[in-house]
């Protein structure tokens, strides 16, 4: 529970700084948005760049269609327990973003040269909290099976593709840098709670508890060797 605690209470102090209108959270935010906006704007390649992944490799989409994929490899491997809590845990990301947008109605950013426009409202980012939220959800399921050695790339990887959509959002100027970490703190709070609750699911059946390097469920790696 304390990464739950750790993600969940500044997700809380955030939004109480953007509905203050706390000058220097506005002063990160419209600094940001003019700043890379202008990177990608004043290069064309780079900006096509920015638009193919935010708008088709990392995008929400994408990403869910990643963990529904591993959720039908886990069916096929019986591990009923496990598909169930990666796809709960994704479908109510989804769910919760949307509700949260909602409550919240902030306005989109407004640059001078948008190169870019979304629809609907801007916090959180979905695009920021669908990535934090698949890229745990796969390193929670697939560590077990990943060589020792590799985990580390694999962890590299994840941060990077939860980093970069967080940045190309900002860069095309249709979110701000709050509604990226609120997004980012929101899918880790999530992720942190039901994989607290998972971990409680095995306690109470006389599983072990994993270290986090070994993933939610360390039998998968035997389950593959049989």
């Amino acid at each position: 529970m304390l990464a739950f605690a750790v993600a969940a209470v500044p997700t809380a102090v955030l939004l109480v700084l953007i509905e203050a209108g706390w000058e220097p959270l506005r002063a990160l935010d419209a600094g940001a948005a003019v700043r890379l906006n202008a990177a990608v704007r004043d290069h064309p390649t780079v900006l096509a760049v920015v638009r193919l992944l935010s708008d088709h490799v990392w995008d929400p989409v994408t990403m869910r269609l990643l963990v529904a994929a591993t959720v039908g490899w886990l069916l096929v491997r019986r591990a009923w327990r496990l598909a169930l809590w990666a796809g709960l845990t994704e479908t109510a990301a989804g769910l919760i973003g949307l509700l949260v947008k909602i409550t919240v109605a902030r306005v989109r950013p407004a640059l001078p040269e948008p190169v870019a426009h979304a629809p609907g409202f801007s916090f959180p980012s979905g695009h920021a909290m669908t990535a934090m939220t698949s890229c745990a959800v796969l390193l929670l399921v697939l560590l077990p099976v990943v060589p020792r050695r590799a985990r580390p790339a694999a962890w590299m990887l994840a941060a990077l593709v939860v980093l970069g959509t967080g940045l190309t959002r900002i860069a095309l100027g249709v979110h701000w840098v709050s509604d990226v970490l609120g997004g980012w703190l929101l899918g880790l709070a999530l992720v942190a709670s039901t994989a607290w609750a998972f971990e409680a699911w095995r306690r109470e059946t006389g599983l072990p508890t994993p270290a986090l390097p070994e993933g939610l469920e360390p039998e998968l790696a035997e389950a593959g060797a049989e």
